[in-house]
């Protein structure tokens, strides 16, 4: 069997349309997962991981701009692709305010459409092999591997280490969200999901604490913010 090119999470809710592209894309050695409705396609979301989101606007129970919105409060990086009849510029401009990487208006050919998944994910997976390695003031942290090091030191961490480093990484001199990190990594927003994280966050303070121009700063009933200082 030839080896997937991604997952991709459709939510369409005109059953045929959806099963053609459903069938076009697999046949292009996509996986596709199909939902019909806007609260089943973001709790398929938050089960799931995908490489990109294909999402129809006009749905029943949730509407596709509502399921995007709800999708970037968790994960700000994957790709998502909205396909609509809506053709109105203030649409198009609604849809890439929240967040989107592309805009298909119906009809379309589904040719084009794989042409388009193909686009977004190359400059998608060319954009995380960018970011995958840190320079953190003294430190670089090469997150693949999990290691983070030091002059000649390099120390191993556990993916949870990672995952939260990462995170603040990508988010470095800005504020990190506590809700937005235990929803990413913990999968949940509750006091003892927090108190787990809190754990985590001293871990890694230590672990940075060779360099005096790099500290993980509390933002108060906010988040964290990793700070790496200009050199005097």
């Amino acid at each position: 069997m030839a080896k997937s090119k991604g997952i991709i999470l459709l939510v369409e809710d005109d059953k045929n349309l959806g099963i053609v592209i459903r069938d076009f894309l697999e046949m292009s050695e996509y996986e596709v997962i199909l939902r019909e409705n806007g609260r089943d396609g973001l709790d398929e979301f938050k089960k799931g991981s995908y490489d990109l989101v294909l999402l129809d606007i006009m749905l029943p129970l949730l509407d596709g701009f509502s399921v995007a919105e709800e999708i970037r409060k968790t994960d700000c990086d994957i790709p998502v692709i909205f396909l609509t009849a809506k053709t109105l510029k203030e649409d198009k401009l609604k849809g890439f305010r929240i967040g989107a990487d592309d805009y298909i208006t119906k009809p379309f050919s589904t040719e084009e459409l794989k042409l388009r998944i193909d686009a977004v994910l190359r400059r998608s997976r060319r954009n995380a092999e960018k970011s995958s390695v840190f320079n953190i003031g003294r430190y670089k942290f090469d997150y693949p591997n999990h290691i983070l090091s030091i002059a000649d030191q390099e120390r191993q961490l556990t993916k949870r280490e990672a995952e939260l480093l990462h995170l603040l990484c990508i988010n470095m001199n800005n504020v990190l969200r506590r809700d937005l990190a235990l929803k990413t990594i913990w999968g949940e927003d509750d006091y003892f999901m927090g108190r787990s994280m809190d754990v985590y966050i001293t871990k890694l303070r230590k672990m940075l604490g060779n360099d005096p121009a790099v500290s993980i700063v509390n933002i108060h009933n906010t988040g964290f913010r990793l700070e790496v200082r200009n050199r005097e």
